[in-house]
């Protein structure tokens, strides 16, 4: 009897080192399915983290390669100071434009450059410093020379449009306020009810001398659509535009 219990314990023994094993095979895999997945879901993190950052990269890149290109203007109405300005300007060298505006009705288009200073204004019209950024809400304000681009704008009128192209929107606005205030009126900038354009320049347009007044036209957007084949932009190309000094 004692020789049969020997043999039931051997046999109990071997079976808890099997089942040791089969444990120990188990545990080992599941550390190996756990540190596999753990590889698994690191290696995916970093190579999505990766195509993002690359992704970010060449849109910046997109971005900061474009220089909107304008059809050279027509200086019939410009003073000759300003044509000379104009043509001084060319040799110069500037941060790509951040948009294109057009004016239809007087057939103007020039790239917006950032900033209101004199150079800047002698070779294209400026965004105001602290208005909305062109592609923006908001109220995005514009200034031109009143002998250079801008002169035609004594012929724009209510109900007509102009156009903002950016790097990948084309929007259209219709203009509904045209009046005359001070010079020192910055309340023309100010957010309005809708995204808005507003285009300052100096008054009357053909004042001999510090022009006392501003001209202002201002537009509320009806249209924006992805940019398409409307803008012509090129990384290499000078943009040939003209501009004014508004706030003269």
């Amino acid at each position: 009897m004692q020789n049969g219990f020997v043999a039931v314990t051997m046999k109990c023994m071997h079976g808890i080192r099997i089942l040791e094993r089969l444990l120990l095979v188990l545990g080992l895999s599941l550390l190996a399915f756990y540190g596999g997945a753990r590889i698994h879901r690191t290696v995916l993190s970093r190579a999505e983290v990766s195509r993002f950052k690359t992704e970010r990269l060449r849109l910046a890149d997109q971005k900061s390669d474009v220089e909107f290109v304008a059809a050279d203007p027509d200086v019939s109405l410009w003073s000759p100071k300003r044509i000379r300005d104009y043509e001084d300007s060319l040799s110069s060298h500037f941060a790509p434009a951040v948009a294109v505006l057009r004016v239809p009705k007087i057939h103007v288009e020039v790239p917006v450059l950032e900033g209101t200073d004199d150079l800047t204004l002698n070779r294209g019209v400026g965004r105001i410093a602290g208005t909305s950024i062109p592609g923006e809400e908001g109220n995005i304000g514009i200034a031109g020379h009143r002998d250079g681009f801008f002169r035609g704008l004594k012929d724009v009128g209510l109900g007509d449009t102009i156009e903002m192209l950016t790097a990948d929107r084309m929007e259209t606005y219709v203009i509904d306020r045209i009046f005359i205030t001070e010079t020192n009126d910055v309340s023309v900038l100010a957010r309005r009810e809708h995204p808005s354009l507003t285009l300052v320049t100096c008054y009357p347009f053909y004042f001999v001398g510090s022009a006392p007044k501003r001209y202002i036209v201002q537009a509320y957007i009806s249209n924006s659509a992805p940019a398409g084949n409307h803008i012509s932009a090129r990384s290499t190309t000078r943009a040939r535009v003209l501009t004014d000094e508004s706030t003269r």
